[in-house]
């Protein structure tokens, strides 16, 4: 018999032996821990998202202005949407800019919820979520990344900027405080970088998240009426056309696809809670008394829960005693 072998004495006086399993190394390179979720930093993400913003609206704002090009494109996008049959925007910023009280508070909207939802959905999955998290991060920051080349390689005035679209400006209008998009702030923001709509990209980012991983009912329902609020909005307010919406799913299903092939699935089918231990443990540890051999003691013939058949008396047999030879 081979050192480290352990035998069993079975019924029928047969002895088996059972080796101890030998688990090989499989820890990962450094490209493997870095796709392993894990329990996220305070410190870390409140630099990464603060730096990020920074960069994006940096590179936004850098974009060159090309006003000819941009108002030419939007043009054109207006009378595609003609032959579509969706060129329904101006019909809507009008109706809605008659009732004063609502087209203000849209104003509001269009200039501070994008920011105020979309942090409050990370707050949320960093403290409720953890495992989750950095995949779901990855959407986003993949997202805007991509809809910075859309904002290089088309410049598109929105429908409030067009010379002979007939749309209204409505901040300018109502003297709406808080927004970048006209009156006095108007040159601290590019003005033509209307596609795509990361307005439409982060609402729906953070709909779809509330949706997937909340468990009270009412709050999944409002996962979902917060895109379609936002996509009024943009639309009343004559900040974006129909097609800008369309932009920012296409950068947002981008988003989703990098975290995919990243993660190795979608944020949300991912653990809940970052495994402690995601690794087996070594051959060294087992034997090392970490984990018990799985077989040991066990029969080899007869499975641990079969039922044993009694004696010739009626008393089922005593369990056998595992015997151990050097």
């Amino acid at each position: 018999m081979l050192m480290g072998e352990t035998t069993v004495t079975t019924l029928e006086g047969r002895e088996a032996a059972v080796p101890h399993p030998v688990t090989a190394e499989t820890r990962p390179g450094p490209l493997g821990r870095l796709r392993t979720p894990r329990r996220p930093r305070l410190w870390f993400e409140i630099l990464l998202i603060a730096v990020s913003y920074w960069t994006y609206s940096l590179i936004r704002n850098a974009v060159p202005e090309q006003k000819a090009e941009a108002l030419r494109n939007a043009d054109w996008l207006w009378e595609l949407e003609h032959h579509l049959g969706i060129a329904v925007e101006e019909s809507i910023n009008h109706t809605v800019n008659s009732v004063a009280w609502l087209i203000v508070g849209m104003n509001y909207y269009y200039a501070t919820l994008h920011f105020i939802v979309t942090l409050g959905v990370l707050v949320w999955l960093y403290r409720s979520h953890p495992g989750r998290y950095a995949a779901t991060r990855l959407v986003l920051f993949a997202t805007t990344g991509v809809a910075l080349v859309g904002y290089y390689l088309y410049p598109l005035a929105p429908p409030r900027l067009m010379t002979n679209g007939g749309f209204i400006d409505t901040v300018l209008v109502h003297d709406t405080w808080g927004s970048m998009a006209s009156g006095d702030l108007k040159n601290m923001s590019n003005q033509y970088a209307a596609m795509p709509s990361m307005h439409i990209g982060w609402s729906v980012w953070s709909g779809l998240t509330i949706f997937a991983l909340a468990r009270i009912p009412w709050v999944r329902v409002l996962g979902l009426l917060y895109p379609t609020a936002t996509l009024v909005v943009i639309v009343a307010t004559a900040n974006h056309f129909w097609l800008d919406a369309v932009g920012g799913l296409l950068c947002l299903a981008f988003g989703y696809t990098v975290a995919r092939l990243w993660y190795g699935a979608l944020p949300h089918a991912l653990p809940r809670q970052p495994r402690t231990n995601p690794h087996p443990p070594t051959a060294a540890g087992a034997r090392a008394g970490g984990c018990p051999p799985a077989a040991a003691g066990v029969n080899a013939d007869q499975a641990p829960d079969e039922p044993r058949r009694p004696t010739e008396d009626g008393h089922p047999p005593a369990r056998p005693r595992p015997t151990t030879h050097a």
